[in-house]
């Protein structure tokens, strides 16, 4: 028996025990430490809005290139990084699909998932520890811009098969 999750609009607040969403500053949200003018009043600074941490290692810039992937998609690995955060931003102006489940434990069935759907201009940074599905494009094939923890000693990336839970993602109608 399959499962069919629908992915819910991606919001700092449902994502928060997940990580941080990037995106600017909402006008509510904006303070004189987190945001103000730069180069001349030429640019507006959204400042720290998500902060790398790692345990060992460097942070690196990479570029991954994504598949596009068609509704319904079929989910079929979990992950998670327990030396650092990891964070993506789409280069192509792509919306994506983001898929979490809490840190700690493995998740157990699809019960266990959230499913978010980002807009082209949010991007997403998850929290060490956090499992989370790989990359999802929707639309076209696209390059993500990915700031994560390289090198360093120790495995940072476990894996966890959930092909046979048969979990795939829709969009509401």
């Amino acid at each position: 028996m399959s499962t069919t999750i629908i992915a819910k609009p991606l919001t700092k607040a449902k994502f928060a025990p997940y990580g941080k969403v990037i995106e600017p500053y909402d006008k509510d949200e904006e303070t004189p430490e987190n945001c103000y003018e730069i180069n001349n009043g030429y640019a507006k600074r959204h400042h720290a809005i998500a902060e790398s941490k790692l345990d060992g290692g460097s942070v690196g810039m990479s570029i991954f290139c994504a598949k596009k992937r068609e509704f319904p998609i079929a989910l079929s690995v979990m992950e998670y990084h327990p030396f650092g955060t990891q964070a993506f931003f789409s280069m192509n102006g792509q919306d994506y699909i983001v898929v979490v489940a809490p840190k700690g434990e493995p998740p157990q069935s699809a019960d266990d998932l959230t499913v978010f759907y980002a807009k082209s201009h949010q991007g997403v940074q998850y929290d060490a520890n956090v499992w989370h599905h790989p990359l999802l494009a929707l639309g076209c094939d696209s390059n993500f811009l990915v700031i994560d923890r390289i090198n360093g000693e120790g495995n940072n990336c476990y894996e966890l098969d959930i092909n046979d839970w048969q979990v795939q993602i829709e969009l509401a109608k």
